[in-house]
C-alpha cells in the first residue's frame, strides 16, 4: 500500500509520542521505588523532660544490653532506650538518675553522667566504677548501686530518671546554673575559658561539656582538663581525650597520679595549688573551673588550692 509523504511524519510521530509515554511512566516508577527504598532520616525522640520547674523527672525503665570490663574495677554498661529513633535528650552538664530497691526494701538511687554523645540514637552508655565489698577498710559494705549494677545480667532493667543537675553549658562559653531545683531564672556565667579538674569517673561531665563544645565550629572557648586517678591503668577515656587534644588546640589535659610507673611524662601525687597553677588558666573575670571527684579530695586538696589562688565562689562549679 502506497502511503504519502505526511501520513509517513503522522506515523512517525505518533510512535514517537508512544515511545515518550511509557519513557515517562517508567521514570517515574523508578523514581517512585527509589523513594521507598532511601532511608529516611527521622527526628530523634528524647525522652520526655520535667513539665515545669520543680516537676519529678519523668521515670523509665531500660534493659541493660552490654556490659564491657574496662579495668578491674570500672565497667562500661549499655542500656537500651525504648527505641532506635530515642535520643537521651539530656541537657549538656547535666545526669542521670538511677534507682532500685533492695533486698529490705529501701530504695538506692544515684546519678551519673554518660559517656555516650546525646546525639547516640538507640542507647546510653555509663562508665561506672564498682566498689566492691572488704576492699576499702572505710566502707566495708563497697557501694550499693555500683555492686547492683555489676550483678544485672543482659535484659535486667534499670529504672532511670532525669534530666537533672544544676548547671547547662549552653555553648560559646555561656554556662546556666541553677542553684535550686525550683528557680526559674537561671545564674549565667560567661567564659573564654574554662579549667577542669577531674578525679576517676569525674571526667564524665567534663567530656560531656568538651565534646559538644569541640562539635561546634563557632565555639572558641578554651579548656583546660586536669585528671586526677590513682594509677596511669585507671585513666578512663583516655584515647578519646587524647584523641581530641591532637585535633582540637583549643582543648589541653594534663594527668596526675597517685603510683607512677618508670617514665611516667606527667604529675605524681594529689592535686595541688601547684598543678593548677601549671596546667589551669589563672583566676580572672572570664574564666571558670568545674570540678568533679570524690567528695574528699574536693574537700581538701581542690577547693583550697581554688582559694589559694584567687578563684571566687562564682569562679568555681562542682558537679
Amino acid at each position: 500500500m502506497h502511503v504519502n509523504w505526511l501520513s509517513r511524519q503522522a506515523l512517525v510521530g505518533q510512535d514517537f509520542r508512544m515511545l515518550l509515554g511509557i519513557a515517562l511512566v517508567a521514570g517515574t516508577t523508578l523514581l517512585m521505588l527509589l523513594v521507598r527504598l532511601k532511608p529516611r532520616e527521622s527526628t530523634p525522640t528524647t525522652l520526655q523532660a520535667p513539665a515545669k520547674p520543680g516537676d519529678l523527672p519523668p521515670t523509665v525503665h531500660l534493659p541493660l544490653i552490654e556490659k564491657q570490663v574496662l579495668s578491674h574495677d570500672t565497667r562500661r554498661f549499655r542500656f537500651a532506650l525504648p527505641s532506635n529513633q530515642h535520643v537521651l535528650g539530656l541537657p549538656v552538664g547535666q545526669h542521670i538518675s538511677l534507682r532500685y530497691t533492695d533486698d529490705e526494701g529501701k530504695v538506692v538511687m544515684r546519678s551519673y553522667t554518660p559517656v555516650s554523645s546525646d546525639d547516640t540514637r538507640g542507647y546510653v552508655d555509663l562508665v561506672i566504677k564498682v566498689y566492691f565489698k572488704n576492699v576499702h577498710p572505710k566502707f566495708p559494705e563497697g557501694g550499693k548501686m555500683s555492686q547492683h549494677l555489676e550483678s544485672l545480667a543482659i535484659g535486667d532493667t534499670i529504672e532511670v530518671s532525669g534530666p537533672k543537675g544544676k548547671l547547662s553549658y549552653m555553648g560559646k562559653g555561656e554556662i546556666h546554673i541553677k542553684h535550686r531545683v525550683r528557680d526559674v531564672v537561671p545564674e549565667i556565667r560567661k567564659a573564654a575559658q574554662i579549667g577542669m579538674i577531674a578525679g576517676g569517673t569525674g571526667i564524665t561531665p567534663m567530656l560531656q561539656v568538651v565534646r559538644r563544645a569541640l562539635q561546634d565550629p563557632e565555639d572558641k572557648t578554651e579548656f583546660y582538663l586536669l585528671f586526677a586517678n590513682q594509677t596511669e591503668n585507671d585513666i578512663l577515656c583516655r584515647d578519646e581525650i587524647e584523641a581530641m587534644a591532637a585535633t582540637h588546640p583549643n582543648f589541653k589535659f594534663w594527668y596526675t597520679v597517685d603510683k607512677a610507673s618508670d617514665g611516667w611524662p606527667y604529675s605524681t601525687g594529689f592535686v595541688s595549688a601547684d598543678m593548677i597553677k601549671k596546667h589551669l588558666p589563672a583566676a580572672a573575670p572570664n574564666v571558670q573551673i568545674f570540678m568533679c571527684g570524690p567528695p574528699p579530695m574536693l574537700k581538701f586538696a581542690v577547693l583550697p588550692a581554688l582559694e589559694e589562688l584567687g578563684f571566687k565562689p562564682d569562679q568555681y562549679f562542682s558537679f
